[in-house]
């Protein structure tokens, strides 16, 4: 079983337990250390996550892989918030955050530019548009982002 199987399998595991207690899964990652896994587990809740939540969540989750076992080999848990600045992995992100200002690296050059700072003014199905500085909008498709995060607003 390859980790890309081994974290679906997680994922339908744990994300009833994670939101039986009031917080939802934001995504995990899992991957090989050498001979170990290592699975980080991203959760969120309104209001944001707290040291406590993340000691709960990681107890349950624990108690269930425990179980079922769904990783072969040893690896290491670790539940945290994804932060003030986030990924944002898709549509149902941009639109979430709407609103609010994001750093978009490109694939492919849009205007002679591939690195972009400035508000989410829209989020449809297949782009964002960003509003930069001087109310300049430029359209991104979501195929042409390479990595996309939220900015810390101070």
């Amino acid at each position: 079983m390859g980790t890309e199987d081994i974290k679906i399998k997680i994922n339908k595991l744990i994300e009833p337990v994670i939101n039986s207690c009031g917080i939802d899964l934001d995504h995990l990652e899992f991957g090989r250390m050498g001979r170990r896994g290592l699975l980080r587990v991203f959760i969120e809740k309104e209001g944001g996550v707290t040291l406590d939540d993340c000691e709960l969540i990681s107890r349950e989750i624990a108690a269930v892989l425990d179980v079922e076992d769904p990783v072969p080999y040893p690896y290491v848990l670790e539940v945290s918030s994804p932060g003030l600045d986030r990924l944002l992995k898709g549509p149902k992100d941009f639109k979430k955050y709407s609103g609010k200002t994001a750093r978009i690296i490109t694939t492919e050059p849009i205007e002679k530019q591939t690195f972009f700072i400035g508000q989410i003014a829209d989020a449809g199905d297949d782009e964002v548009s960003l509003l930069l500085p001087k109310d300049k909008k430029i359209i991104i498709p979501y195929e042409n982002i390479s990595k996309a995060r939220l900015e810390v607003e101070i």
